[in-house]
């Protein structure tokens, strides 16, 4: 992997996405950067290119695939927003030495509070109630009771790691029953592992999906899935919507194979289908695990963290992986 130091030299480094002023303020005057916020703009870059030896890739949905990083023969590290990195080509970048980093840790609280909070107001209906409260009906009659309810649920969380782990965390305080799935036990982690998801499925009726993105995961919730929930079953997905089979889910939801949905992510985002818009037993966020102010400041902070420790020759902070660091 190629020495990072910083010299009298300037380091060109691209921001590669939507801008984000911590990330494109956090850098000296020893760096140079340089702008493209889609794939197509990266064209541009042709005569500078070859000069770029870092890559800050500010947004999820910003795909660094293996066409776009081959465009950078000098590159030594990939610092991506977020905690998946389903959208950086870490294959690539292993073969080619290229060191990849995520964000970590600083939003697994803040995302995890998305996840409880998607649950009880999926299962409590908060959303129906509030629009039934603005369109002047409780002034005719109370609010039907809710069929949903945590004092009766058993949760299955789908990942154990950081983030599944810290809503865990919130389910014990709300003292919820949880049991798990991932490919293997997760250390330090009491709660019963299942190895087999539809196993977990049919012993639960309430699933969490905190996995990562990417082809390993790809519609891991699938029918078999949905269909051993069962009619009382929920799901909320706070991972990535590839992770859900959406038009399994859709069909489950429409012909009461499952109960209700949480989702903050979706198959095609910004695109949601209509037909989960028009259903009353989905709550819909959009992708807003991380997105308060403070959190996002931390995780674009990280970004320039990562960077600034690589060419300072130090090891990243916070790589993936895929990518092991050699040498430092």
């Amino acid at each position: 992997m190629a020495a990072g130091n910083i010299s009298s030299e300037k380091i060109d480094l691209l921001v590669y996405g939507p801008g984000r002023p911590i990330i494109q303020n956090g850098f000296s005057d020893q760096f140079v950067l340089h702008s493209a916020e889609t794939k197509h703009d990266l064209e541009r870059l042709a005569g500078t290119a070859e000069k770029i030896r870092g890559i800050a890739v500010t947004y999820h949905t910003v795909h660094a695939d293996r066409s776009a990083l081959a465009l950078f023969p000098k590159l030594e590290i990939v610092a991506s927003f977020g905690v998946g990195y389903d959208h950086v080509d870490s294959a690539y970048a292993r073969e080619h030495n290229i060191v990849v980093t995520n964000t970590p840790d600083v939003l697994t609280e803040e995302v995890a509070d998305v996840a409880m909070g998607l649950l009880i107001a999926t299962l409590r209906e908060f959303v129906k109630a509030d629009r039934y409260l603005r369109s002047g009906l409780w002034t005719t009659q109370n609010y039907p009771l809710s069929v949903g309810s945590l004092r009766d649920r058993k949760v299955g969380i789908v990942g154990m790691g950081r983030i599944g782990q810290a809503i865990g965390r919130r389910l014990d305080a709300s003292r919820v029953p949880v049991v798990y799935h991932s490919r293997k036990p997760a250390e330090g982690v009491s709660y019963k592992h299942y190895p087999d998801l539809i196993e977990m499925a049919k012993a639960v009726d309430t699933l969490i999906v905190i996995v990562p993105g990417g082809a390993a995961t790809a519609n891991l919730i699938n029918a078999d899935v949905l269909k051993a929930l069962g009619p009382r079953g929920v799901v909320i997905n706070v991972a990535r919507g590839s992770v859900v089979d959406e038009q399994a889910l859709i069909s489950a939801l429409k012909s009461g194979t499952i109960l209700a949905a949480g989702l903050d992510v979706f198959a095609k985002e910004p695109a949601v289908p209509d037909e989960l818009r028009a259903m009353q037993n989905v709550v819909l966020l959009p992708h807003i695990g991380s997105a308060s102010v403070v959190t996002r400041n931390a995780m674009d902070q990280l970004v320039v963290d990562n960077l600034k420790a690589w060419f300072a020759g130090k090891p990243p902070l916070t790589p993936v992986a895929e990518t092991p660091v050699k040498g430092r």
